[in-house]
């Protein structure tokens, strides 16, 4: 990497949606010359839709960001998440602030969450497609997106700036004609997908370069070996609620990772992730307003990882079932880590809802929590509460859960945990079997008044078995037991652990 590219900003086409409410910008802290930064607009919550901002870039070293909100006086700046510790110097309606890391963030003046700064500082990524690299190295350019044995491998597409360039489906047949390892790259420009999604063959890795906007989505069906990369944005923002386009749908797959990418507002969720297994979801952005707009769902999926990913959703941020539709059986080795969860609505995380009840119901096992920052939740469904949800249905089985390190901030209404077998004719028409061996551990809730947590099974024969739970701090204090009214161990529930 070039000593003058430590810092990559990427241009929005003018056609974009567009947020005038902030200036951006960052240099490297040696430097005195700044880079802008672009700022796409962004709805959330659906309760009261608002516009928020969205920007990003990719450096390495330290650099120094710059936030001007230009018609308001600032006198308080907050950059959660908390724990990092970033702290804003404020003049007057600017404020700057130093980064070493790389950091999903939102800024936020004067207290407003709903009309906020969303900035995606990332890490320079030498493996992810990057189009200002490749207009650099023409070379390079060429061999690894040229010809294999003659045969043309990679098909790129030159966005308009202000004008979609119509995805139709020649396109589809000349990706589909190119053999296997074919690429297929949108370079910077708007885009529009004909059919509003793409359907992709195996063996194909797609790239969305910086500054790269698609109107449309993606879907992976009976596929594997697939790649979709980039630092570009899939915007469904124009699509209607029931209209249920998903960001990208991956049903019954193998071998497939997205990595890098922005999605704006999905009618639906923005990862469905059906009947799948080997799947890799690696800092993934996504924005939704719209009820049934969960994050990252999972029906009867193995072996999935989910790592450095940032979700501001109006319903589920992460929620992981057993058969539901058209998938059928158990899902297990699940992994969700370093990442920023952000409930508008509903739940931050959430097992076990729903599963094949009159197949006898699913096993969910095998779910790992790790390094979690959750920034939100507002539910007002009383039975439905908890950022960290176990509502087992459907005669599910939901067993071997850890959730550890896990930072949550203050919220609207909720509960910190929630773990309850249960039945609802509006959801589930049968009961889950039961939960258990349940792992609580490191757990800190930094607001004040959440709803007690709960632990409840529904009856002898469907209980909810040990529960470890060890170092749980709720409003600054340390809870060794269900005394203290933070938590309620309610009927058919065995072997609940406190630990120092």
């Amino acid at each position: 990497m070039q000593k003058e590219d430590r810092v990559i900003v990427y241009s929005i086409p003018e056609g974009a949606s567009q947020n005038t409410s902030y200036k951006i910008r960052v240099r490297r802290i040696e430097d005195l010359q700044w880079k802008e930064i672009s700022c796409y607009q962004v709805r959330v919550d659906m309760h009261d839709v608002r516009m928020a901002g969205m920007a990003m870039f990719d450096f390495e070293g330290e650099v120094e960001v710059e936030v001007t909100a230009p018609v308001m006086e600032i006198y308080q700046a907050d950059i959660r998440p908390l724990h990092r510790n970033i702290t804003a110097k404020i003049d007057r309606n600017t404020i700057r602030f130093v980064l070493s890391d790389p950091a999903n963030l939102s800024v936020e003046i004067n207290k407003d969450r709903f009309h906020n700064l969303h900035l995606f500082a990332g890490k320079i990524s030498h493996r992810i497609d990057n189009h200002q690299e490749m207009e650099t190295n023409e070379k390079k350019n060429e061999e690894k997106c040229g010809e294999a044995n003659g045969i043309e491998c990679c098909l790129r597409l030159k966005g308009s700036n202000n004008r979609p360039v119509t995805i139709d489906r020649e396109t589809v047949k000349k990706l589909e004609a190119m053999p296997k390892g074919r690429e297929l790259v949108f370079e910077p420009g708007l885009y529009y997908i004909e059919e509003a999604v793409l359907r992709l063959p195996s063996d194909t890795k797609i790239t969305l370069c910086g500054g790269a906007v698609i109107y449309g989505g993606f879907v992976c069906e009976d596929i594997e070996n697939v790649e979709i990369t980039g630092r570009g944005v899939i915007d469904q923002s124009m699509f209607a609620r029931f209209q249920a386009i998903r960001g990208i749908r991956i049903s019954h797959c193998r071998n497939i990772r997205i990595e890098g990418i922005t999605f704006i507002n999905p009618p639906h969720y923005t990862l469905l992730l059906g009947g799948s297994a080997g799947i890799t979801i690696q800092n993934v952005k996504t924005f939704s307003c719209e009820g049934w707009s969960d994050g990252f769902d999972m029906m009867s999926c193995e072996n999935v990882t989910i790592d450095n990913c940032f979700l501001r959703t109006s319903d589920d941020c992460i929620a992981i079932y057993g058969g539901r539709w058209e998938y059928h059986g158990a899902s297990r080795d699940i992994t969700i880590k370093n990442s920023v969860l952000w409930a508008d609505v509903a739940h931050p995380t959430n097992i076990g809802t729903h599963g094949d009840s009159e197949q006898g119901g699913n096993l969910i096992e095998r779910i790992h929590f790790q390094n979690i920052d959750i920034l939100e939740h507002h539910e007002i469904q009383a039975e439905y509460l908890g950022c960290l949800a176990i509502n087992a249905g459907d005669n599910n089985m939901v067993q071997n859960v850890i959730y550890e390190d896990i930072r949550i901030e203050p919220f609207e209404h909720g509960k910190v945990f929630d773990f309850q077998v249960k039945c609802n004719p509006h959801y589930n028409p049968a009961p889950g079997k039961g939960i258990k061996d349940i792992t609580l551990k490191n757990i800190t809730y930094s607001g004040t008044n959440p709803v007690p947590s709960c632990i409840k099974g529904f009856d002898y024969e469907r209980q909810v078995q040990n529960v470890s739970i060890e170092n749980l701090q709720v409003s600054g204090k340390k809870i060794h037991s269900a005394q203290n009214n933070e938590v309620e161990i309610m009927d058919f529930t065995e072997q609940i652990v406190w630990k120092p």
